[in-house]
């Protein structure tokens, strides 16, 4: 929920406080007005600075209940000096928020085709979609996409970004995507068969993705060809392998990067 609301907590007759909470870098905080999150890099000259998931820093002027922490208003107090803390990174690259508490889900989310995909932007963008408050849900095929976006209900601040598998042209998962017409959704994809695919071969342990017979299921294919037994046990192998952006193709990468930034768009 967004934070419209935080005047009213400094208004009324009864005016409740506002608790002090020290600035500590790394603190995740939401400017009410823009909507913008990012972690607290330091306070300077009487602002907050902060730096969101590609490194980019704002500055916003400090004040009572100046910033939402995991969705209530505080108020930003000089910490006591501390030694400044190594940056990190995380798993898709951006800069790790250490300590991280997650913030409030946003209305927006992140629809993938299966669980697969769900796990495999979880490995890797994790962290990212918790700083931001998106959740990730799981579609089981999109041959109904555009009756579960009605059922959604889309708007301004209720986006849906959507991850499609083999989204090429003449598919027919292209040809589905051709029939969504709404400003607030974006769907991206790449071009593989499946999920499996866009992990790069070396990061599983093979020179490259075999190739699998028409009329024959795509993973036990490749689970038959590679001796990895079940599909089950061929995706645990799979995603051992992910550890980072690096492990993955860059069409994936991409796609999920620029739906995470249509999601989070404070303009939106």
């Amino acid at each position: 929920m967004r934070s419209h609301s935080y005047d009213d907590i400094l208004s009324g007759p009864r005016r409740r406080k506002v608790p002090e909470v020290p600035a500590e870098p790394g603190l995740v905080l939401e400017d009410p007005a823009s909507g913008y999150c990012g972690a607290l890099v330091k306070l300077e000259y009487g602002s907050a600075v902060l730096e969101d998931r590609h490194g980019n820093h704002r500055v916003f002027p400090l004040g009572p209940a100046a910033f939402l922490l995991e969705g209530k208003p505080v108020t930003l107090v000089p910490a006591r000096q501390t030694a400044t803390p190594a940056r990190t990174m995380s798993a898709s690259g951006s800069v790790r928020v250490e300590g991280l508490k997650a913030r409030v889900a946003r209305d927006s989310r992140i629809w993938v085709e299966g669980k697969h995909d769900a796990e495999l932007v979880e490995r890797v963008w994790g962290h990212d979609l918790r700083v931001e408050g998106v959740v990730v849900e799981a579609l089981d095929g999109v041959d109904v996409l555009a009756e579960r976006i009605a059922e959604f209900g889309t708007g301004p601040g209720r986006r849906l970004g959507v991850l499609v598998d083999h989204l090429v042209p003449g598919s027919k998962e292209s040809r589905l995507v051709a029939a969504i017409d709404d400003e607030n959704v974006l769907v991206t994809g790449h071009p593989y068969v499946d999920v499996w695919q866009a992990v790069k071969p070396a990061s599983v342990g093979i020179r490259q993705w075999p190739s699998v017979p028409k009329g024959v299921e795509w993973k036990e294919g490749i689970c038959t060809a590679l001796g990895w037994g079940e599909p089950y046990e061929g995706w645990q192998r799979v995603l051992a392998g992910v550890s980072s952006f690096r492990d993955l193709e860059t069409p994936l990468i991409g796609a999920v990067e620029r739906l995470i930034d249509f999601v989070t768009d404070p303009e939106a």
